[in-house]
């Protein structure tokens, strides 16, 4: 499809049946139990915003480099919340006192995972906000995933971590590590089983996001994802803090990861925890994934900042399909299953589904993009920074 190419009619109608169906699932979905919403809940205190920061610079050979980094993150703070000093943006979000998760992401490993160059900038952003740092915990979901990513070799000292669960397995509907009070229910299982049972009808959440921390910031990746279409902020927190997460893409057919990221998502404790959304993009997949093919890699070289996940994600959707288009490929939502992505139908309005649960923002007149490139050289029309229109759905894509 070429970048101007509106969608046929068919795939058209294709796509909305899928999001129509997703969205009465979705809905029909039990939270428990309900927590009080805050301020700082989603979709948060910028709803509808999103800031991205590029330099080119941000990558010397393959690898992040750190000066540069830090330049993201003081300019997309800043610009995401309007504060005039970085330490400022932080204290709006985190005070002295809190416990904050930081929920990294390793999969992708080797190639495309949460980076200690990034993680080190919130932990200083934290502490700028007066958080102790034996009150930061960085987070995942399997404690043998993050190990094998090598992540706890560059945690900061003092900087705690835990995990929901040892590993992944095929059933994953085992209660230990996780609240037994919160939880969702979804009448799909995995093939075979009774829709009946408790267990396969519910996603547990993670006692990570129940007790021990009283605020996140999502720390997540810029990614192509062969079910869900991709994989970015929400997806982050539906798949990394609930159990029972194959039942949502069981196999190539069967699919509803629609409903079941918005869904998950929406279980309060998780809506209400979750205040800062961050995409790193510095690297980026735009097929394969979740877990990398090197040939799908780009450098894209740039931040991502929110507190509206929705938002968040619909541009980040926006930047992987304009990949896709620029190397020929078709966009996620209408992407032939091939030797590297096996499912016959991807989700990416999962995205739509949660704005219209109340997530945040998905409608593209209502997001507002500024995308800033901090080594463009300046000129009397530009400074390299601007608004960035989005295309609508099923146009221009």
């Amino acid at each position: 499809m070429e970048p101007g190419e509106r969608l046929r009619r068919r795939d058209l109608v294709r796509a909305l049946g899928v999001s129509l169906g997703a969205l009465p699932l979705a809905k029909a979905a039990g939270f428990s139990p309900p927590l009080a919403a805050g301020a700082l809940g989603l979709p948060g205190l910028f709803p509808g915003r999103v800031i991205g920061v590029e330099h080119r610079g941000s990558l010397l050979s393959g690898n992040y480099y750190s000066p540069v980094i830090e330049q993201l993150f003081r300019r997309g703070m800043r610009e995401l919340t309007g504060a005039p000093a970085w330490q400022d943006a932080w204290r709006l979000f985190f005070q002295p006192g809190d416990v904050v998760g930081i929920k990294v992401n390793p999969a992708g490993q080797p190639h495309i995972i949460s980076s200690p160059e990034v993680l080190w900038q919130i932990v200083q952003g934290l502490e700028a906000a007066g958080v102790n740092r034996n009150d930061i915990v960085v987070y995942d979901r399997y404690r043998e995933e993050f190990l094998s990513a090598g992540m706890d070799r560059w945690i900061p000292q003092g900087v705690r971590t835990m995990f929901a669960t040892a590993h992944w397995d095929d059933l994953q509907q085992t209660i230990d590590g996780y609240d037994p009070d919160h939880f969702m229910e979804m009448a799909i299982g995995m093939p075979g089983q009774n829709v009946n049972d408790s267990a396969v009808r519910r996603s547990y959440a993670a006692q990570f996001i129940t007790k021990a921390v009283n605020k996140l910031v999502n720390l997540t990746t810029l990614k192509d994802h062969q079910a869900a279409g991709v994989t970015l902020a929400l997806k982050n927190l539906s798949h990394g803090f609930v159990n029972n997460v194959n039942r949502s893409h069981p196999d190539y057919t069967r699919n509803y990861t629609g409903a079941f990221i918005p869904a998950a998502v929406s279980i309060p404790a998780i809506r209400n925890k979750a205040v800062l959304h961050i995409i790193d993009g510095v690297k980026g997949l735009y097929h394969s994934g979740p877990h990398a093919q090197p040939q799908f890699l780009w450098e894209n070289c740039t931040i991502y900042f929110a507190t509206d996940p929705v938002a968040l994600d619909r541009v980040g959707w926006t930047v992987i399909d304009q990949k896709r288009v620029s190397v020929g490929m078709k966009p996620v939502q209408l992407a032939p299953a091939d030797e590297y992505s096996h499912w016959q139908n991807r989700q990416p309005e999962h995205i739509e589904i949660a704005g219209m649960m109340g997530l945040g923002e998905w409608d593209p007149a209502r997001i507002y993009h500024r995308h800033i490139r901090l080594d463009a050289p300046p000129s009397p029309r530009s400074r390299g920074e601007g608004r960035i229109a989005l295309p609508m759905p099923g146009r221009d894509r």
